[in-house]
């Protein structure tokens, strides 16, 4: 007896956003395991991490502003998965978004706000952009494998944004460990009065839309799917597979370089080193649970911003360690791996046995499972 593994030819279009739901669900009630083991009621801490997060203005206002990198990380996850370019690398295509728009405001710091914000957003994503080409070049060019390579340059740029603030950039009248305070003309306007909420948040929606857009209604977009479907068919029904595969690195890029210049023009106004804290890996959380749709993406980054919000809540007052946020995100990810892989599979177990059977013509016929 074996196991076998069917493709299903079609699954209904809800199904997928109804195991996301349960991969959540999943990975909240494993996590209440550690819970308890801290010595803490699940039902506690959950409820703290919610109230925290949505309970009111402050905590709402801040679930949204973790939600638009997120977000952005995310799309730019999703569509280089659509096409099996494996971008590991969105929190380093973040900080190069980042580094992009502080060495514009710098460099050009007598820009009106109608000139320099339109600028620095298109410096990091043409940056944030290039850095996801090159590791897509080595792998068209020499099949250089793309986690890897994705995954490496994350730690060259960061590193290289931490020398520069430690070094060459390092502000001069506090001599703390950052930039020099960009130009207020270059700096997102905020959108609810008493509040973080700035334009950066408005920009992630809209980039969801168009991402939406542009895979259900581009010739592009088809292209990408295509690709991704499998690479020799994308060839034989005539599509540029290498041309195709550079231009979906290049976008998804310049999705993780806008992250970047969000959280430096929104709410930094600094380049530092911490500027992000993993929101480029979480990226695939989002990704994933969003079953690499853009709209789904929407919720499943709100989601991980509430338990990136609510875990230093529950820290504080149930007292747990905020590390149980991590935890929710990663089994999060591997239950939705879990279940959309049985989404698109059929298990089943097959008889091995192999016997040959006379017919009264003389023709052998083979029976059983797997002849």
């Amino acid at each position: 007896m074996r196991l076998y593994f069917e493709r299903r030819k079609s699954s209904p279009a809800w199904l997928k956003g109804a195991l996301a739901l349960a991969a959540v669900l999943i990975s909240l009630l494993l996590s209440s395991a550690l819970i308890l083991w801290a010595g803490a009621s699940p039902f506690e801490a959950y409820l703290e991490m919610f109230r925290s997060s949505l309970g009111n203005r402050l905590g709402l206002s801040e679930t949204l502003v973790k939600a638009a990198p997120l977000l952005l990380t995310g799309l730019a996850v999703a569509v280089a998965f659509r096409a099996r370019f494996w971008n590991i690398g969105a929190e380093g295509q973040l900080y190069a978004g980042a580094l992009a728009a502080t060495f514009l405001g710098l460099s050009l710091d007598r820009l009106p706000a109608p000139l320099a914000i339109p600028l620095a957003i298109l410096g990091a994503m043409l940056l944030g952009g290039l850095w996801a080409l090159f590791p897509a070049w080595l792998k068209t060019r020499f099949r250089v494998d793309d986690v890897v390579s994705t995954l490496l340059l994350n730690y060259v740029f960061v590193l290289f944004v931490g020398a520069l603030v430690m070094g060459p950039w390092r502000d001069k009248v506090t001599n703390w460990p950052q930039s020099a305070e960009l130009p207020e003309s270059y700096w997102f306007p905020v959108l609810l009065a008493h509040s973080r909420i700035h334009l950066g948040v408005l920009l992630s929606l809209v980039a969801a839309l168009f991402i939406w857009f542009l895979i259900r209604r581009t010739v592009l977009g088809f292209e990408i799917g295509a690709v991704g479907a499998g690479e020799k068919a994308a060839r034989f029904a005539g599509i540029d597979v290498r041309r195709t595969f550079l231009l979906t690195a290049l976008l998804s890029g310049s999705l993780a370089g806008l992250a970047g210049a969000g959280e430096l023009l929104g709410l930094h106004h600094h380049l530092i080193e911490k500027l992000s804290p993993g929101y480029g890996y979480s990226g695939i959380v989002v990704a994933t649970l969003g079953a690499l749709n853009p709209l789904g993406a929407i919720f499943s980054a709100l989601f991980v911003a509430i338990v990136v919000t609510g875990a230093d809540a529950m820290s504080r007052f149930v007292g747990i360690p905020s590390y149980i946020g991590d935890v929710i995100q990663g089994l999060a990810l591997l239950s939705a791996l879990a279940l959309f892989f049985l989404a698109e599979y059929r298990v089943g177990i097959q008889n091995a046995e192999c016997r040959i059977k006379k017919t009264g013509d003389g023709i052998q016929k083979k029976e059983g499972g797997l002849c």
